[in-house]
């Protein structure tokens, strides 16, 4: 029992050691953990100012670290709750608090702003929603401290509350009713008694606990005390003192000195249950950082699939995507782990989310990387994207892991061209698969309008450096703004190149002023195009300049697909937006007429860049049609550059997964082209190692391999397609084996998808699976996630699982050391086939000039037909002891690889005879797009 405040100081001193081994335990489990508390006071009350330093200094001992946010007493309720909703949203804290009473200038309603504060950072208790809880029995929210405060107090006196006559004087919000509530469900028999209660002294003589929060000074007197109660006193008021130096002494709703001659026990004032609140509060504020640290070490999410009800045979990928409902994507942010200021709605279905994730989980140890690319395909595709969907629907809707797919965002070449959408198909898509093809949240489009931009600044400098004379040009450049003239950050980055040790614009000499001034590009050594993110054959060859102002300064140039574009490649291939910012300012547009490179960064660039790509650095975030998470983030094509999606989405994934997550991404087309640069570019970027790879077969393609007619969209399938033909089957089973002794030399295993088609027989399909096990392949697997989604992938789950738990030697297919010709010839003998390169000589002097810049240190990416191993797209199968023919190359600095050209490659495809484009409308009544796939 305990009468005085030494006592009650032990009982606190208790509850803190033991809330200090608790954070110390936090600490343990994630090295910088620690509990953060926000303590908001507007104005600056001094009684206010006297409660938030015994918070500060209780959360000082205990580890927490406490902010006290002062805000003036001239806030606007709407700025006070918008201050609370950024705390809501900041990750880094645990609790809120929002100290009582508001020292406001304006009205502010003061439920309104306990009502802001999240349920779950609501470590006062006194959001209604934790109110709720409490009143119905529900003790999983945060209890109001003070009344906590009061049951801890009672606990510690050794009664037993359950049966025992409480009498709680006072109904208020803050005290009286919850703690009424919470003495009920502690099994006690409660009477509350306020202003209106008649024969109120009388009631509380039956209470053997008596807890009194009345707020009328010594209210309570000794008769009104049943001998051996235990008495808590929750009241504090000043009355007169001419005694003490302020005229006032504090005292409770209880006369204390009468009190303890009758109870067993009674809380003084000061020094009774307001530090015991303090304590709860901290408790409180503990048990937020223990839950935010749970779900994050939780071995899987709380996700909740969304349930498909498949129909045979799947009728048109639209049709089955608009029969499921997706969850509200605020809703998968949060079942995944996301905070809500990471996660930028664009709508209910997709959302950008923050690079800041990184920072937050840069603790995270992360799981399984699992890379998904295909066989040598048919123009038809062979479902690498519908694999990759089925395979993680499969792994966390059926086996319960936390996975992520990772994909790239389609162009709208394809989408109005002949290929299609690149949301999967059947029962594993993306949805709403209409947004996922058609603009998305525009990243395609910041690329393209990044990339003109520099076009139009690079042909603009052209054209003033040709038509002013030197003095004009660099005041021009360095013009006086408001009598004062000063490089910009950039500009002084070019002079530091340039080795002009200088920053007063006045005191660059005549030389260094041209210097600076002129770039002197040289018109036919231009290597920047524009580009559009549309298939458009008239703009492979343009001539521009032709208009009378451009004043006969004319020149041949080219529109390449917004793809293609090296910024495509650097969003993709960026580890940071320092990463990002640096490859950008590298980018090399032209040559100066001297043979000097000439980067974004000396046209002034790099910044407007960052700035239109500034939203375009954030992966997207949808779902797959059993609610697993997707994210889409660049979209570089596998055939013209290295058709990986981003280095961040992977990233980010990786680190939400955790250690026990798996992350699939896709390479574009085959092993040759899309997975080898997956391994040598992407993954020799950011460091990743993967721990499987997924090849992705058809019978179809292999009977193509064999022999068969060729495949065409949009025609019928030859018979062979539609008929069991072993024969043909067996022949074209080499280009499977290709691919799998390609995936093999990177030192990880390969597991076979077998994508099943309905006219599949089953002795083909049989026949498949034994040659890629008797050819290298780890597991070979038949798949019809297609026709039943990720329950027709189990089998795949549980080999990719398998897999990946075996130990991997994960190894570069050649080190960087390589001249830009030895690594040329491993490429294309490993991964082709080839035994002999041949260059034209154009070519060789290029590679001649690459060495002595030193661009020979960069990884290869092979711009290459993904429709043969070869050069030539119309020789299948696996042919080996070929010519390579390398008939042109050049160098993405920014991106950091050198691209040599194998035959025919066009960095703008065109339109076919008849493109999607005559199958697509919109229904104007409902608002649908139609004959979208």
């Amino acid at each position: 029992m305990w009468k005085n405040s030494e006592e009650l100081e032990a009982v606190q001193e208790s509850i803190e050691n033991d809330l200090r081994q608790q954070v110390t335990r936090l600490r343990s489990k994630w090295s910088g953990f620690e509990p953060r508390l926000a303590i908001v006071q507007v104005g600056g009350r001094e009684d206010s100012n006297v409660y938030i330093r015994m918070k500060l200094k209780a959360a000082e001992k205990i580890g927490i670290a406490a902010e006290h946010i002062r805000l003036p007493r001239d806030i606007t309720e709407i700025e006070l709750l918008a201050k609370i909703t950024s705390l809501n949203e900041s990750p880094s804290v645990h609790g809120i608090i929002v100290q009582m009473p508001l020292d406001s200038d304006h009205a502010i309603d003061a439920h309104r702003v306990t009502d802001a504060v999240s349920p779950d950072k609501d470590v006062d208790g006194l959001n209604t929603i934790n109110e709720g809880r409490v009143a119905v029995g529900d003790l999983s929210g945060f209890i109001p401290c003070t009344p906590a405060g009061c049951v801890e107090l009672i606990k510690k006196t050794g009664v037993t509350i359950a049966g025992k006559n409480v009498v709680v004087l006072g109904r208020s919000r803050i005290v009286g009713t919850p703690v009424s509530e919470l003495l009920k469900w502690e099994h006690a028999t409660v009477t509350v008694c306020h202003s209106k209660t008649k024969n109120l002294s009388e009631i509380t003589k039956t209470a053997e606990i008596l807890v009194v929060a009345i707020g009328r000074p010594e209210m309570v007197r000794g008769s009104w005390i049943k001998p051996g109660a235990v008495v808590i006193d929750c009241g504090i008021n000043a009355i007169e003192d001419p005694t003490k130096k302020s005229g006032q002494r504090l005292v409770g709703d209880v006369a204390y000195q009468e009190a303890v001659k009758v109870a067993s026990a009674v809380t003084p004032v000061p020094g009774g249950v307001g530090p015991m609140t303090v304590a709860m509060l901290m408790r409180n504020t503990v048990q937020a950082a223990r839950r935010q640290l749970d779900r994050l070490l939780a071995p899987s999410w709380p996700l909740k699939p969304l349930r498909l009800t498949p129909i045979t045979p799947p009728p048109s990928d639209i049709v089955i995507a608009r029969s499921q409902k997706p969850k509200d994507i605020g809703e998968l942010a949060a079942e995944i782990g996301l905070c809500p200021s990471e996660v930028s709605q664009y709508g209910r279905t997709k959302a950008k989310i923050s690079l800041s994730v990184l920072d937050r989980l840069r603790n995270q140890r992360t799981g399984k990387y699992i890379v998904v690319a295909g066989i040598t395909p048919t123009p038809l595709g062979e479902g690498k994207s519908t694999t990759l969907i089925g395979l993680v629907q499969a792994l966390t809707a059926h086996r319960g892991k936390n996975a992520f797919a990772c994909m790239r965002q389609p162009s709208q070449g394809p989408t109005f061209g002949v290929k299609g959408g690149a949301a999967g198909g059947g029962y594993s898509q993306v949805i709403p698969m209409e947004e996922f093809n058609l603009h998305m949240t525009g990243d395609i489009h910041a690329v393209t309008a990044a990339n003109n931009l520099l076009a139009a600044q690079m042909d603009a400098r052209i054209f003033h450096e040709l038509t002013q004379k030197d003095g004009p040009l660099y005041d021009r450049l360095v013009p006086k703004i408001k009598g004062v003239r000063k490089f910009s950050p950039i500009q002084l980055r070019r002079l530091k190149r340039l080795g002009i040790d200088k920053t007063d614009p006045d005191s660059l000499t005549a030389e260094e002023r041209v210097k600076f001034a002129r770039l002197n590009i040289d018109p036919t050594k231009i290597m920047w195009n524009r580009v559009v993110d549309l298939n458009d054959r008239y703009l492979r060859k343009i001539t521009i300049g032709q208009s009378p102002t451009e004043k006969g300064f004319t020149r041949e140039t080219a529109f390449d697909i917004s793809v293609a574009s090296e910024i495509m490649a650097i969003l993709a291939l960026g580890n940071d937006v320092d990463d990002i910012k640096e490859r950008l300012a590298s980018m090399v547009v032209a040559l100066d007429k001297d043979g000097n490179a000439v980067t974004a960064d000396d046209l002034g660039m790099t910044g407007a860049l960052l700035v239109l790509l500034r939203d375009a650095f954030e992966p997207t975030l949808m779902q797959s049609l059993e609610g697993t998470p997707v994210l889409v983030h660049a979209g570089p094509f596998a055939n013209i550059a290295h058709g990986c999606s981003s280095i961040l989405a992977d990233k980010i994934a990786m680190k939400l997964a955790g250690p026990a997550g798996y992350v699939a991404t896709e390479a574009g087309f085959g092993s040759d082209i899309g997975m080898e640069k997956f391994f040598d570019i992407k993954c020799r970027a950011s460091g990743d190692r993967p721990h499987c790879a997924v090849i992705v077969a058809t019978v179809r393609a292999l009977k193509m391999h064999g022999g068969g007619p060729p495949v065409s969209p949009g025609l019928p399938l030859h018979d062979v397609y539609l008929q069991e033909n072993l024969d043909l089957l067996h022949k074209g089973l080499c280009n499977l084996g290709k691919h799998i002794s390609n995936g093999n030399k990177f030192g990880i295993p390969v597991v076979v998808a077998v994508n099943k088609h309905g006219n599949d027989s089953a002795a083909e399909l049989s026949l498949v699976q034994d040659f890629a096990l008797h050819n290298g392949a780890f597991r070979a697997v038949v798949c019809s996630h297609f026709t039943h989604g990720g329950a027709g992938a189990i089998e795949l789950a549980d080999a990719v699982i398998d897999a990946c738990n075996r130990p991997t030697h994960f190894q570069y297919l050649y080190p960087l050391s390589f001249s830009i010709q030895d690594k040329i010839h491993t490429i294309a003998s490993q991964m082709y086939g080839a035994s002999e390169i041949e260059y034209t000589e154009e070519v060789l002097e290029k590679i001649k000039i690459f060495t002595e810049k030193g661009y020979d240190k960069f990884p290869i990416c092979m711009a290459k037909t993904s429709n043969s191993l070869t050069g030539d797209p119309s020789i299948k199968g696996a042919p080996t002891d070929f010519t390579l023919k390398i008939n042109g190359i050049f160098v993405s600095v920014g991106a950091g690889f050198v691209v040599p050209m194998v035959g025919e490659i066009s960095k703008m495809p065109g339109l076919p005879t008849r493109p999607s484009i005559y199958d697509i409308d919109l229904n104007t009544k409902t608002g649908e797009i139609e004959g979208l796939f």
